[in-house]
């Protein structure tokens, strides 16, 4: 038994095909297939179901696969250990970050990041939260960045910063002469809604406490985007709620509509999630220490404010 056997019977589960698996481990599908076949003759088991589409593991096929991830996580912390003893900040790091997220932070961690650490590379995906906690726990990704708590006993979470939601506000709306308003001011206001699988849409439902927001006069409309939102308010009127750090992309005029909550003011927290086993420790705060060297500091405490749930 070998650790390239064991990665590619991990490949070929993560993704559910042997051609899949073979280019992600950039082999030929020949040579991945003959090294799964002579796994399973060396243990006398079938570890897939072959007859399948997608292929996927047997029952005992599932317990092997298991355990061959954490031998593989356990093999890799001896490179842990040299780079470790070495200082160095080198290798690959996998990250999935939430749409709502990565535009407002991204841009200013990854040219740090890339200045201070020339021999990092950084593979960075945007995902849903759903899709990054699957994608860690199946060693797609080695860490995201989203809003917890997630409550997920397989993910261990690192509270990074706790950001404000605000409401934007079309001038013709009657909340457009208040300073400050408070969730029951949005029950008869038309809200735009993120679409379904993006957590700040949870959020924004539990901060309005009702489902019936998410439909502005019989039309509803489905975006991933905090820009369409803002855009949607411009010209249909309606309100919706944003994230703070998306307020720096704001022109004045855009900034008149905005309005903020009155205390507590309703927040999200944004975290750094890992596997409970995942091993690039030095990589892993690098990374968070550049996020909190471009987050305000006011948001790096948790303080007079109400986290919201997803």
């Amino acid at each position: 038994m070998t650790l390239v056997q064991l990665e590619y019977i991990v490949a070929v589960d993560t993704y559910r095909s042997f051609v899949g698996a073979a280019e992600k481990c950039f082999v030929t599908q020949p040579t991945l297939s003959m090294q799964v076949q002579k796994l399973e003759e060396m243990l006398n088991v079938k570890i897939f179901d072959r007859s399948k589409q997608p292929v996927i593991p047997t029952e005992i096929g599932t317990q092997i696969i298991e355990q061959a991830r954490l031998v593989l996580q356990e093999s890799l912390k001896i490179k842990e250990i040299i780079s470790n003893q070495q200082q160095e900040v080198s290798g690959e790091l996998k990250v999935g970050i939430i749409p709502t997220v990565a535009p407002y932070l991204l841009p200013k961690v990854i040219a740090a990041m890339m200045e201070k650490f020339p021999d990092l590379k950084l593979l960075i995906w945007e995902y849903t939260t759903e899709d990054i906690i699957h994608h860690l726990k199946t060693g797609v990704l080695d860490c995201g960045i989203l809003a917890t708590p997630l409550v997920d006993a397989v993910i261990e979470e690192v509270p990074l910063y706790y950001e404000n939601f605000v409401t934007y506000i079309s001038k013709n709306s009657k909340l457009y002469k208040k300073r400050t308003i408070d969730a029951n001011d949005l029950e008869d206001e038309n809200i735009w809604l993120l679409n379904e699988g993006h957590c700040m849409r949870s959020q924004v439902l539990n901060i309005c406490r009702s489902t019936k927001h998410n439909r502005l006069q019989g039309l509803t409309y489905n975006t991933g985007s905090v820009e369409t939102l803002i855009r949607m308010v411009d010209r249909n009127n309606g309100a919706t709620l944003l994230p703070e750090l998306a307020l720096e992309e704001l022109s004045s005029r855009q900034l008149s509509k905005v309005r903020h909550f009155k205390s507590p003011e309703p927040v999200r927290e944004i975290s750094l999630v890992t596997h409970k086993n995942f091993i690039k420790k030095r990589m892993l705060n690098a990374l968070k220490e550049e996020i909190l060297a471009v987050v305000p500091k006011a948001m790096r405490q948790k303080k007079k404010r109400d986290v919201v749930g997803i």
